[in-house]
């Protein structure tokens, strides 16, 4: 270790548990931070800061002022801009700590492109916002055998619980179906800031545990905590259940892509179109649209309004449509601007 590294981590490398050792390992390893929003905004930073040398940021979606409020790395210029959370995100980084590498990808994880993007990995944390993606994370580590920590907030409450595969409970042991029926999200509920710095601080702690070799120290719990009544709960995760589907009978349903429908954003009114992956040429969409409504763009993605909607088209072909939670109006929208 160069004498700069020393005095940038100096203070970590006092803490008994990781010394220069335990350091050097961190800046050796490799992390997966997918979804950069409340969360995963705060563990990049928290994993940058403490020399994780490589991180990985997936992200699907673009910064809205109202992102501001509790998403960590963002500020007004990155919402004006409109820019995906990863490619600002890493900008950010990169002013932070310069000596790690991070990896910006735009891209919404689906069983096509999970376990490519999400390998491979020292562990991989959750940031996202949905269960049909935190389930196809689950599939993809069972899989492979990597390390990852659930986590979700909302309102006040927060929840957390790392998974250990062959050691622990997976997701799917203690959740075999995702909740039915409608579920609070940001929009409905609100939330405190606070929680979700409190839950991606305790993934990041749980994280570099496990970077470092301490799995021991790793106590599997599903831990949720409501900070405005001051309570929290927590629940042995330790004994896996034989029958699971997933880390019991090894059927990986979610990476098989069973069942995935259009995904409709959390709290965002929103639709996303990620059926099919073909590339579009923005700047000649962006010509055609012009004569349609507003549009805006940048080498990351365009975005044309046309009242009440407002669609983001990303290169990749995926698009959000904002105004509708309806998939039939987001499908009708996409097929009448970009195409079929």
């Amino acid at each position: 270790m160069d004498p700069a590294a020393r005095e940038r981590y100096s203070r970590q490398i006092l803490f008994a548990p990781i010394g220069v050792a335990g350091q050097q390992r961190l800046m050796a390893s490799r992390a997966v931070v997918a979804g950069c929003g409340a969360l995963g905004s705060l563990q990049a930073s928290a994993l940058a800061r403490a020399g994780v040398g490589q991180i990985v940021i997936i992200d699907r979606d673009y910064i809205e002022p109202g992102n501001l409020q509790r998403q960590w790395l963002f500020d007004e210029a990155d919402a004006a801009e409109a820019l995906p959370k990863a490619v600002a995100a890493a900008r950010k980084l990169a002013g932070i700590n310069s000596s790690v590498r991070v990896e910006a990808m735009v891209a919404d994880l689906t069983p096509g492109n999970a376990e490519e993007l999400l390998l491979p990995a020292g562990v991989i944390l959750d940031g996202t916002d949905n269960f049909d993606t935190r389930f196809l994370i689950n599939d993809v580590a069972v899989k492979h055998g990597v390390p990852w920590i659930y986590g979700a907030a909302v309102a006040s409450c927060g929840v957390a619980m790392p998974v250990l595969p062959g050691a622990s409970a997976c997701l799917a042991c203690v959740l075999p179906e995702p909740p039915s029926g409608p579920q609070p999200t940001c929009d409905t509920a609100g939330i405190l800031n606070a929680v979700t710095s409190l839950v991606a601080s305790w993934q990041v702690v749980e994280a570099l545990k496990i970077l470092l070799g301490e799995t021991d120290e790793v106590e599997p719990r599903l831990v949720s905590i409501d900070v405005w009544k001051n309570t929290w709960q927590s629940i042995a995760t330790a004994e896996r259940d034989p029958d699971c589907q997933v880390c019991g009978r090894r059927e990986f349903r979610r990476l098989a892509g069973v069942g995935r429908p259009p995904i409709s954003l959390c709290g965002r009114n929103s639709v996303q179109i990620h059926e099919r992956s073909r590339p579009i040429d923005l700047r000649a969409l962006g010509e055609t649209l012009r004569l349609l409504g507003e549009v805006r763009a940048n080498e990351f993605a365009l975005r044309f309004t046309c009242p009440p909607y407002v669609m983001t088209v990303f290169p990749d072909g995926r698009a959000i449509i904002k105004g509708t939670t309806d998939t039939g109006v987001a499908r009708s929208l996409y097929a009448r601007y970009v195409g079929q």
